[in-house]
């Protein structure tokens, strides 16, 4: 929303007063001067002039007054009158002449004129000294400007000339004055403001236009452009603006395109990425963190990395900062069924060029399946030394007993004889069964693969399991239960003959005296379901998963005693892998278990072989 400035707290109204200012203290200072040095001028001018008048009318009446005794004394006095009266002016108010007997003998007062004759009683002529003094009139209360001459003749001093000026009459022309410089100067002022304000717009408006655009390009508006007006400073600086403008432009793309690129590359990496703050808040995380972490954006953005890492009890915020090692963390998966995420995160400082430390950045790798394939590694290698120490004992326990003397006992010799025989075909069996698993893992093995009646091939197997039945030493009976088409698949014989075996030998195995062994054959719309199904003790739920592992038994010492390597399902389900099908279980404790065989099919056509 667009705030408006008002006109007294403008830069315009600013510019304005400070121009009035200026010229109002530039008027007074000039009119203070101008009003003395004019009131002393005319002032001390008059005084001058009124001095002049003084000299020469006393010296023009010291012709008159000096020949009193030629003359009768009236004819004296008109003649001085006449002369007093012929050197009157406005400026003055009244003239007068005393004798040297301090007689009045002549002024230019008319209602004074009664006192020609008489004695002077003014005070201003108590001597015949020169004066010349202001005064204020007792009459009027005016200034007034007292002037006496002294009249000499041939150097006598023969009488006074007496003059009374109007100087309130100067004083009265220069306030004149003034009033004409103070009403001048206020309609310089009046027009000096308007002035002033059109010139302060005639530079603010450019500003405003500038103040205009910053908004616009605040708001992220930078279509519009300050316009130009001038080559002087105001417009070299909307020039200016205007290429700041497109500068602020240009980086605002680049440094969205760099954040769009960033934004792309956090959501499609495969690792976590959280930053936070230099108060360990977190500001950035990505889908991939989110994921791993089993929190939503919401509760993660501004909490305490450490709170949402959950190991605030054993790290602190300065710990990490100064030895930012890779941490690994537990976590709950988002799948319940599954086991907990293992993460494994990266700290690394966030710094300025000052080295100013301004954050973290956490990048979290999900190495549950690491840990889990070496895990799996470790006790794929424990128990291979095992499966292999136990046959390796029994045969070295035997052979020394042999070389001790057991071999000349006609009747012990042929047993421990027979027993490391069959301990070396467990071994052999074992590490054969290891090739294969190594060939299939690495991707060397080649299928056989010919197209088959599957049907007759599972008959095969079944028939010598039912050959077998007597050499066994506990009974079993085999149920089919097959599908009537013919089911032609493409597949590796001897390998699947491998896996119908193996699955044969566990369900004989974990059979009970008697038992029955179902083997169902059926098809679906792509697929062809083998299952074989037994009546022992069944599988307990937490090892369900785990059957499929390599020698993981699980009841270990009667799989032992049997001969078994543990490697026979592991080998299933990589044949059946490399074949496109699958394989599973399902199982009741004390009730007995199913495994289901899965291949790919697709029915047989007539057409195929014409």
């Amino acid at each position: 929303m667009k705030k408006k400035v008002r006109f007294f707290r403008s830069v315009n109204f600013k510019i304005a007063l400070t121009f009035i200012l200026v010229l109002l203290v530039s008027i007074e200072i000039i009119g203070a001067y101008f009003i003395r040095g004019l009131e002393r001028s005319t002032i001390d001018n008059f005084k001058t002039s009124m001095d002049t008048q003084a000299e020469t009318l006393a010296s023009t009446l010291g012709n008159h007054l000096g020949n009193q005794d030629d003359e009768d004394s009236g004819q004296q006095n008109d003649e001085l009158q006449r002369v007093l009266d012929n050197s009157d002016s406005p400026d003055v108010l009244e003239m007068k002449v005393v004798d040297g007997k301090n007689n009045i003998r002549a002024t230019t007062n008319v209602a004074e004129r009664y006192t020609v004759g008489k004695k002077n009683d003014d005070p201003y002529i108590d001597d015949f000294s020169t004066k010349s003094l202001v005064a204020v009139d007792e009459e009027s209360s005016n200034r007034v400007q007292i002037n006496v001459q002294p009249i000499q003749t041939t150097g006598d001093t023969v009488g006074a000339l007496y003059i009374r000026s109007d100087l309130e009459q100067q004083y009265e022309e220069i306030n004149d004055i003034a009033l004409i410089f103070i009403t001048s100067s206020v309609i310089a002022v009046f027009i000096s403001m308007i002035v002033a304000v059109l010139v302060a717009r005639s530079i603010t408006q450019p500003i405003g236009e500038m103040r205009q655009q910053a908004l616009r390009i605040a708001k992220g508006d930078y279509s519009r452009k300050v316009q130009v007006k001038g080559n002087d400073e105001l417009g070299e600086l909307a020039a200016t603006f205007n290429q700041l403008g497109e500068r602020i432009e240009e980086t605002q793309e680049a440094m969205e395109s760099e954040r769009n690129r960033l934004n792309s590359v956090l959501s499609h990496m495969t690792d976590g990425v959280v930053a936070t703050d230099r108060r360990g808040k977190v500001i950035t995380i990505n889908e991939m963190a989110l994921s791993l972490l089993n929190v939503e954006r919401e509760s993660a953005v501004n909490q305490s990395i450490l709170t949402l890492f959950d190991m605030g009890e054993d790290y602190t915020l300065r710990k990490i900062l100064e030895n930012p090692e890779e941490i690994l963390l537990e976590r709950p998966s988002a799948d319940k069924n599954l086991d907990n995420v293992l993460l494994r995160v990266d700290f690394s400082m966030i710094r300025r060029d000052s080295g100013f430390i301004s954050g973290l950045v956490a990048v979290l790798h999900d190495v549950t399946e690491q840990e889990k394939t070496e895990q799996e590694r470790r006790q794929f290698v424990s128990n291979v030394s095992h499966e292999l120490r136990t046959p390796l004992t029994s045969t070295r326990s035997y052979i020394e007993a042999l070389s001790e003397g057991a071999w000349k006992d006609e009747e012990i010799a042929p047993k421990f004889l027979n027993v490391t025989l069959n301990e070396t075909d467990r071994m052999i069996r074992m590490i054969n069964d290891l090739l294969s698993l190594s060939r299939m893992d690495s991707g060397n093995y080649q299928l056989q693969a010919e197209y088959i009646n599957f049907k007759e091939l599972v008959n095969f197997v079944l028939d010598r399991f039912d050959m077998m039945v007597d050499e066994q030493e506990k009974k079993y009976h085999i149920k089919r239960d097959f599908t009537k088409r013919e089911l032609w698949v493409e597949v590796d014989t001897d390998r699947m003959i491998q896996v119908i075996d193996n699955l044969m030998n566990n369900a004989v195995k974990y059979s009970p005296d008697g038992g029955i062994i179902t083997v169902r054959l059926v098809e679906t719309h792509n697929n062809i379901i083998l299952s074989i199904t037994d009546q022992g003790l069944g599988i307990p739920p937490n090892d369900i998963n785990k059957v499929f592992d390599r020698f993981y038994r699980v009841d270990k010492a009667r799989a032992r005693k049997q001969g078994g390597t543990g490697l026979g399902l592991a080998i299933s389900k990589e044949v059946l892998k490399v074949h496109g099908g699958n394989i599973w279980v399902e199982s009741r404790e004390h009730v007995g278990s199913t495994f289901f065989v899965s291949l790919p099919y697709e029915p047989y056509e007539e057409d195929w072989w014409e």
